[in-house]
């Protein structure tokens, strides 16, 4: 890397820009603190959790200005004084002068706080402050930053907990809105870091950089080399506000526009996108809010109605919730489920008829309300249009259990992880993506599961919301095991999806096993090139494709063993000679080898030339020769090598993996470029998706509907499959681009039961009196 003219004062440019950046960001992401503090605090909780929080919440809103206040002076502080050395100071504890003391209790609290903000910042933005960190070392010339220095995630976060504790926000309130706080400002930290890098990248700092020496194999070794970065070529470029942010001394919050608007509007547009996310990464938070309109409209209408209480139903209620739900069984099974659909209107007239019987056996009102919103809830999914008719008849035998739930544990209006809703959910979500065409791909299986979870609910009328818990993980389970073995629109793709993991997580394996072994050996450097960056790949895929132990990967191994051999100094004739008479077998292994992998016949020319020089270099090297009892040792070492390997999970991603494209088939598409740079909270949304959410996608000229199928090692692979039998495999970061660019849209914004919820809200806002009629 050629470094730019005055490497000073660019390094102190990055910091400024990192300083601005945060700068601007504060307000918006202090808000999103106050957000999530309100969110919290009308979120179902036992009564002195949900006053403190109620508490935190209105303190937030008294000193939130102050706090903003404090927190803006002090990164100005930083910015005026970047251009001078930072001093390693230890922080809140260190010693004054030569004098020791005790350190009080407030004061070590205050240290945990910035601390536990630290290390959560560094979890969502550890490969950012890693690149960070190497660009500035190659400009500073130095290995590591100083430990004050303003880019490190714990001093970002002294200055944030000094201003929080300065406005007169406590440590208590703190601690109980950490979620939220590390949520929001580690996002915040996220984007300085990502700015900065963009920014440096643009000035020509460390373009490339190769942060994972032990494992990562060279792109140009195989085909499809070069990774598209989201579907660009060009180096990265900083965004016109980060252009502006990194020229001279900290902006005023509000004058950033100066001297053009545009740099307000894309770094704002960019922190909001970091900071508060999408409306669909705020989906729960949206779902609380409709809970919570909810709740208040009920409890106006019936002062009693406690969302944080339990309730043991009147045992006249119990027996005709007993009784309806024997009625609603025997009227459900004895209907056709291919007319199910067309009798909607009765099967709403039968909902009618139970919900009356059921309130006239009861006198108290929060049990009539709850019986009222239960059947308009009840109502809204039963008439939804994608439920499959033959489905529609187990959502419906749900509603007897649900509604003995709700009445002993009216949380279930208030929270939307009650097991119950998420069980409704999940399942609607597996089936809700089917349209008439296509329902017959769902086949018997995924129905029948349905059926076995209603019977299980109906068969444990007293056990509440544990056996929707139960039967909520054994559903999960099922879905796991039916896209991978029962769906035959998505088992191929998953098998192919498999060995795709299984092929690059062995080849890193095998990568850094074979630098152990040859950590000491006297090998040619383009040797070892070749066996780590090649031949570790073919190692995997060969045995991916015929078994660890079969005799065509022992085949593999014993080449690894003669090209160390044959790459090691050779001081005598008869040596030589050998090397000679080895040769021609040795490189057909290593062709045949290349070409099971994948390998072009252009690139198995280069490999086998520069393996010719290095063998070459070898007849003349002076080093001394391998020992035959160290090469015995090394060729036991390749046939066991799979005992060797780790037993701990290794990570795909970008970095590690060789270009997926290089394993599409007919059978499996691989998404290699597209999408939009994905901010933190997109790539937290890809991890968080569950097999059996249908999304739309827009790929390679087509727009349809896919459903997740399949999630591998971490959720760094995830395979979706359309219900004509397309496969499409992401890795997470391009499934986060995706998402990023509206690529890939979720096929419901709202859950099932949330979407239920707001139909039934309306009806009781244009009537409320109907709660205890």
């Amino acid at each position: 890397m050629a470094i730019p003219a005055d490497p000073k004062a660019l390094a102190a440019q990055a910091r400024r820009t990192f300083l601005n950046v945060l700068l601007y960001g504060a307000p918006n992401a202090l808000s999103a603190v106050e957000e999530g503090a309100k969110a919290l605090a009308s979120q179902a909780a036992p009564p002195d959790v949900l006053l403190r929080r109620r508490d935190a919440w209105a303190d937030i809103q008294r000193q939130r200005a102050a706090w903003q206040r404090l927190l803006i002076e002090g990164l100005q502080r930083r910015a005026a004084s970047v251009h001078e050395p930072t001093p390693s100071q230890p922080g809140g504890l260190s010693l004054r002068g030569a004098e020791l003391s005790l350190v009080d209790d407030d004061t070590i609290e205050h240290e945990i706080l910035t601390s536990r903000l630290a290390l959560a910042a560094m979890d969502q933005a550890s490969s950012e402050f890693t690149d960070l960190r190497s660009r500035l070392g190659a400009l500073e010339r130095r290995t590591d930053l100083a430990s004050a220095d303003v880019l490190r995630p714990h001093v970002v976060s002294r200055e944030l907990v000094d201003a929080w504790r300065g406005a007169g926000l406590g440590i208590a309130a703190w601690r109980l809105l950490q979620p939220v706080l590390h949520d929001e400002l580690g996002h915040l930290m996220v984007l300085a870091y990502h700015e900065t890098n963009k920014w440096l990248i643009a000035h020509g700092v460390l373009p490339e950089i190769d942060l994972r020496p032990l494992i990562r194999r060279t792109r140009a070794a195989m085909p499809h080399s070069a990774p598209v970065p989201y579907g660009s070529t060009a180096p990265a470029s900083p965004s016109p506000a980060v252009a502006g942010l990194a020229g001279g001394a900290a902006v005023q919050p509000g004058t950033m526009s100066r001297p053009g608007p545009l740099r307000q509007s894309a770094v704002g547009e960019e922190t909001r996108m970091m900071t508060r996310a999408s409306n669909l990464m705020r989906a729960t938070e949206q779902a609380q809010a409709v809970l919570g309109r909810l709740n208040r409209l009920v409890g106006q209408q019936v002062p009693d109605f406690d969302v944080t209480t339990t309730f043991q139903a009147s045992p006249k209620l119990a027996a005709a919730i007993a009784e309806a739900e024997r009625d609603v069984a025997q009227r459900l099974r004895s209907t056709r489920p291919d007319s199910l659909q067309a009798s909607a209107p009765a099967l709403l007239d039968d909902l009618n008829e139970r919900k009356q019987a059921l309130k006239r056996a009861t006198d108290s009102p929060v049990e009539r309300a709850t019986i009222e919103i239960v059947a308009l809830l009840f109502q809204a999914i039963l008439t939804e249009e994608r439920l499959p008719p033959s489905v529609r008849v187990w959502f419906a035998r749900l509603q007897m259990p649900v509604l003995r739930v709700a009445v002993g544990e009216p949380d279930f209006f208030a929270t939307t992880d009650h097991p119950a809703r998420k069980l409704i959910d999940r399942m609607g979500a597996c089936v809700m993506g089917f349209d008439a065409a296509t329902v017959g791909v769902m086949g018997d299986a995924l129905e029948k599961e349905i059926k076995r979870v209603v019977q299980v609910v109906e068969a444990y009328p007293d056990t509440g919301r544990r056996v929707f818990q139960t039967v909520l993980v054994e559903f999960e389970k099922f879905l796991d095991h039916y896209f991978r073995n029962e769906n035959e629109v998505s088992r191929k793709g998953v098998s192919l999806a498999q060995q795709v993991e299984q092929r690059e997580i062995l080849a890193i394996q095998y990568t850094i096993e074979l630098r152990k072994m040859l950590n000491e050996v006297p090998v040619q450097d383009g040797v070892r090139d070749f066996l780590f960056q090649i031949w570790a790949d073919v190692l995997a895929m060969t045995a991916v494709k015929s078994g660890a132990q079969s005799d065509t990967t022992k085949a593999m191994k014993r080449a690894a063993a003669d090209l160390i051999w044959s790459a090691s100094a050779k001081v005598s004739r008869e040596e030589r000679a050998e090397v000679i008479r080895r040769l021609p077998p040795l490189l057909k292994t290593l062709r045949d080898g290349m070409a099971n992998a994948g390998v072009s016949t252009a690139k198995q020319d280069e490999h086998i030339q520069a393996l010719n020089n290095s063998l070459a270099a070898a007849f003349t090297a002076k080093t001394a020769a391998i020992p035959t009892e160290r090469l015995d040792e090394l060729m036991l070492r390749l046939e066991t090598l799979e005992e060797l390997l780790p037993d701990t999970e290794v990570e795909i991603d970008e970095a590690m993996v060789l270009d997926l494209s290089g394993h599409e088939t007919t059978g499996l598409e691989v998404v290699a470029e597209g999408g939009s740079m994905p901010s933190p909270a997109m790539v937290a949304w890809a991890r968080s998706i569950q097999v059996g959410s249908w999304f739309k996608l827009d790929y390679r000229g087509r727009n349809e509907a896919v459903q997740l199928a399949w999630q591998g090692l971490r959720k760094q692979l995830s395979l979706f499959a359309s219900p004509n039998g397309r496969c499409v495999l992401f890795q997470q970061h391009r499934l986060a681009a995706f998402l990023q660019a509206g690529l890939l849209v979720p096929a419901e914004e709202e859950a099932l039961t949330v979407r239920a919820t707001r139909d039934a809200l309306a009806k009781l806002d244009a009537d409320p009196s109907r709660l205890l009629s």
